[in-house]
C-alpha cells in the first residue's frame, strides 16, 4: 500500500503547489491590472484639469492688455523706469 500512496501524495502535493501558484500569479496580474487602471484613471484627470489652464489664459488676454497699457502709461509719466517696466513686463508676459 505504501507503493501506491506515495505516487498519490506526490501527485497531491504537486497539484496543490501548481494550484497555489496559479492563484498567486492571477492575484498578482489583477492588482496590475487594478494598478493600470487607477494610473489612467489619474492621467486622464490630469489631462482634464490641465486642458481648461489655457483657455482661461487666452481669455485673460485683455486684462493683460490693459496691464500692459496702464504700465507704459506710468513709464510716460516716468513712475516707473525703463528696467522696471521691463521687468514688470517680462512678469506679466511669464505668467501667460
Amino acid at each position: 500500500m505504501f507503493v501506491r500512496r506515495r505516487p498519490l501524495m506526490r501527485a497531491a502535493m504537486v497539484g496543490g503547489v501548481a494550484y497555489h501558484a496559479g492563484k498567486r500569479r492571477q492575484e498578482g496580474q489583477e492588482a496590475d491590472y487594478d494598478r493600470d487602471a487607477r494610473i489612467a484613471e489619474l492621467e486622464a484627470q490630469q489631462m482634464q484639469q490641465a486642458a481648461p489652464a489655457p483657455a482661461a489664459a487666452s481669455g485673460g488676454g485683455d486684462d493683460m492688455i490693459a496691464q500692459l497699457q496702464k504700465l507704459a502709461q506710468l513709464k510716460e509719466q516716468g513712475i516707473l523706469t525703463d528696467e522696471e517696466f521691463a521687468a514688470q513686463k517680462q512678469k506679466l508676459l511669464g505668467a501667460a
